[in-house]
């Protein structure tokens, strides 16, 4: 398995600079043409939103929201639980690789639409109406439950660092403070917001380092290299009676999570100067950058573990994994620090969850969308969507045991939302609908329905994957067995409800602006095809 994980290493290495090149190659033709303007108005919408965000702000916030520091920390247990140490040497690698034709496919999209509504704008402009709210809803939902798992997950690390055994109204308290000073500073302090933004980038990349240079020199032994590809541990395997090929695919929720809500860089758009060339490189680069820094952090945390069977039943198998290389007062240390940079995820998450409620608000998608929708005119912040989102990511964690459930959720419900655009644009290319001078700068030209495909299918795997993946949530007496696939299923049959009860009804969809012709192209070429049917 070595060679194997070698070869994956390299390709996505290869595939990481070829996407580079090939998007800066556009740009640099696009600047030539002087064709990087970003004005909001073309689509229709007023200004109201500040402004001023630059390339490295942009960047930070999806970098902030992927925080490997949160994801790849919590979710290490799960991870290490299904693919042992493979699931690091193999599944991070594969699920970046992945993630990068993910990242751009989407940033794709970002420069040539940058507005707060990003997924959904792309779906209703490439679609209709129907499938832009359908695209909104479940990013929103998402959003929701991706901050939900980040401010849940840190009040259950922090928790444990303050408490022996904390209880469950502790945990509860502890994380509706934490969801309180992020709405707070999202609300009245924006351009603190920003800087605090730049500020976690730094620190999750010199937390890495601190936490990789202290294992690499100061751990009393270490693996070997191949001790990352090793797929001869797994304790989820051997308890649910499965091969090891199938709980090492479920193990790879530990990266997919980690490695999401880089739709970020697209949500802040409206704020971000010069959008239509630094928002997508915020999109890609937040999963370049976070890819090779968490494959680092914890690819020397796994090679410093001295007990697997000890680390694979710890409830924080992570900071089991540091405590038996450095120490229990050294781990503790390190614990605290990735507590801050924990903290700083929840508070990026929070500032894109809200754009993204207010954009959808802003078109009457959602139920009291007047209230939703409104920007404080003094510090010019969507207040009423920042308070909505830390509400609802409150009242998801309340139960315990949910956490694996919510955050595979939020895997899903984010992917599903980025499907709906993706497939439609590869429809209107391959109809003639959409074309080169429909593409913002920041784009792949030949690379790029071939990556769109590649994104495509990656989205309709793990969807499947997680719907069929088992666990199990306790509600009193009453066990769930499948949670999150039953979960999930729930939540689309809400927001089918969800749209029949309203939105089919109230919601007209957001304005087109500029992108009116692209929608209209489209629709007239399937009316045409569906006369000639007629016809014959």
């Amino acid at each position: 398995m070595m060679v194997i994980g070698i070869i994956l290493i390299i390709v996505t290495l290869m595939v990481m600079i070829g996407i580079f090149m090939k998007a800066n190659q556009g740009i640099k033709i696009a600047r030539a043409k002087g064709n990087t303007g970003g004005d909001l108005n073309s689509f229709g919408y007023k200004q109201e939103l500040l402004r001023d965000m630059g390339g490295f702000s942009n960047f930070a916030i999806s970098f902030s929201v992927i925080s490997i520091l949160t994801g790849g920390v919590t979710l290490y247990g799960v991870g290490f639980t299904n693919g042992g140490p493979a699931i690091i040497g193999i599944g991070w690698v594969l699920v970046t690789l992945f993630c990068l034709f993910m990242s751009a496919a989407l940033a794709e999209l970002t420069s040539a639409i940058p507005t707060s509504g990003g997924v959904y704008h792309w779906a209703s402009i490439l679609g209709n109406r129907t499938t832009g709210w359908f695209s909104a809803i479940l990013n929103t939902v998402g959003q929701i439950a991706t901050l939900a798992g980040i401010d849940y997950g840190l009040a259950g690390f922090v928790g444990a660092l303050i408490w022996e055994k904390p209880t469950t109204t502790e945990i509860n308290l502890l994380c509706a403070v934490i969801l309180l000073s992020h709405a707070l500073l999202n609300h009245f302090g924006i351009h603190i917001v920003a800087k605090l933004n730049n500020a976690s980038a730094i620190y999750h990349m010199v937390g890495v380092a601190v936490i990789v240079c202290a294992l690499a020199f100061f751990a009393p032994s270490h693996h070997s290299i191949s001790y990352l590809f090793d797929t001869s541990f797994s304790t989820q395997a051997n308890s649910l009676h499965i091969p090891y090929g199938i709980a090492f695919l479920f193990g790879l929720l530990q990266a997919q999570w980690t490695i999401t809500g880089y739709d970020a860089s697209a949500h802040t758009s409206e704020e971000t100067i010069d959008p239509r060339i630094r928002a997508p490189w915020g999109v890609y680069l937040s999963v370049v950058v976070s890819g090779i820094f968490g494959f680092l952090l914890l690819a020397m945390v796994t090679l410093s573990i001295t007990n697997q069977a000890q680390v694979a039943a710890a409830p924080n198998a992570f900071l089991t994994a540091v405590q038996q290389g450095l120490g229990s007062k050294f781990g503790s240390f390190l614990s605290w620090m990735v507590s801050v940079a924990m903290w700083f995820c929840g508070l990026a998450a929070t500032t894109s969850t809200s754009r993204m409620i207010y954009a959808f608000s802003r078109d009457n998608g959602l139920p009291l969308s007047k209230i939703w929708g409104k920007v404080s005119t003094k510090f010019r912040t969507p207040a009423p969507a920042i308070y909505l989102a830390v509400v609802i990511a409150l009242l998801l964690g309340l139960q315990p045991g949910v956490y694996a459930a919510v955050t595979a959720i939020s895997v899903m419900g984010l992917h599903t939302s980025y499907l709906l655009p993706l497939f439609y644009k590869i429809r209107a290319v391959y109809r003639g609908a959409w074309t080169n001078e429909d593409n913002g700068p920041w784009h792949l030209g030949k690379w790029s329905v071939p990556v769109n495909i590649i994104a495509l299918l990656w989205i309709v795997f793990f969807d499947i994957l997680f719907v069929l993946a088992p666990n199990d949530v306790t509600f009193g007496n009453y066990t769930v067995h499948y949670t999150t696939g039953k979960a999930f299923l729930v939540i689309i049959a809400a927001v089918f409800l969800l749209y029949f009860a309203f939105a089919k009804r109230a919601y007209k969809g957001p304005y087109l602006g500029s992108y009116a012709e692209v929608n209209y192209r489209l629709n007239k070429r399937e009316d045409d095809q569906l006369h000639a049917k007629e016809m014959v």
